[in-house]
């Protein structure tokens, strides 16, 4: 699950990445609208929502939300800012927002209309399987054969998006920018020790393992078709 932060005030944006990430999120940073816009359409059919502050510099939170609805993307946007009238709200909503909150807000508040907003996305399932592996996004959940199995943070998270893209070749660098979110060049053997660690508790002996290594790319679960 991967969010883009556009907010010129770094106080505001580090308090949410951070509450974001402990969440499980993959957390993007733009602190200008140029930057945001570039961001948004760089990887808009990654980001599971779009925070936009109203006011940031360069290109307004307005002109990017229409910029991005012109491309007809249903990437849920909420905007965060101070403008708190009712013609506020309407402008912002008519743009293309899908939400509005008004600073100063709570964490607890925004992380709840964030899954609303996810949960409206019919094309985003939030229970995704791969044989007798069962992954529940809202439970936050993995089932096998009926029995829970205990994941951590990150396991979890990785496989969620090995079965988000179930049948796609996922690569290196795209897990990594999406699990843990880093970019640039970076040492991305880490996916190994979990990818690892996922067939450990997942994988049934004597059988084929439900991740498939692809040798110079990355890693696949295959699609049930």
């Amino acid at each position: 699950m991967r969010i883009l932060i556009v907010e010129d005030e770094l106080s505001i944006a580090n308090f949410i990445r951070d509450g974001l990430e402990e969440e499980g999120f993959a957390v993007d940073i733009a602190d200008n609208g140029r930057k945001g816009l570039e961001l948004a359409f760089s990887y808009i059919d990654e980001y599971d929502v779009i925070l936009l502050d109203w006011m940031v510099p360069g290109i307004s939170g307005i002109e990017i939300c229409r910029n991005i609805r012109k491309e007809n993307t249903s990437v849920p946007i909420i905007f965060l800012t101070a403008k708190d009238t009712v013609d506020d709200v309407i402008f912002g909503l008519e743009a293309g927002a899908n939400d509005y909150i008004r600073k100063p807000f709570s964490f607890e508040e925004l992380l709840a209309r964030i899954r609303v907003l996810m949960r409206k996305e019919h094309s985003k399932p939030t229970v995704f399987s791969a044989g007798v592996v069962q992954l529940n996004v809202e439970k936050h959940s993995v089932i096998k054969n009926g029995k829970s199995i205990d994941l951590t943070q990150k396991e979890f998270a990785l496989l969620e998006y090995l079965l988000r893209n179930k049948g796609k070749a996922c690569r290196r660098t795209r897990i990594i920018e999406n699990v843990w979110d880093i970019h640039f060049d970076y040492d991305n053997s880490v996916i190994d020790v979990y990818i690892n660690a996922l067939r450990k508790k997942l994988d049934t002996p004597g059988e084929p393992s439900i991740i498939i290594t692809l040798r110079g790319i990355g890693y696949k679960i295959e699609s049930d078709e």
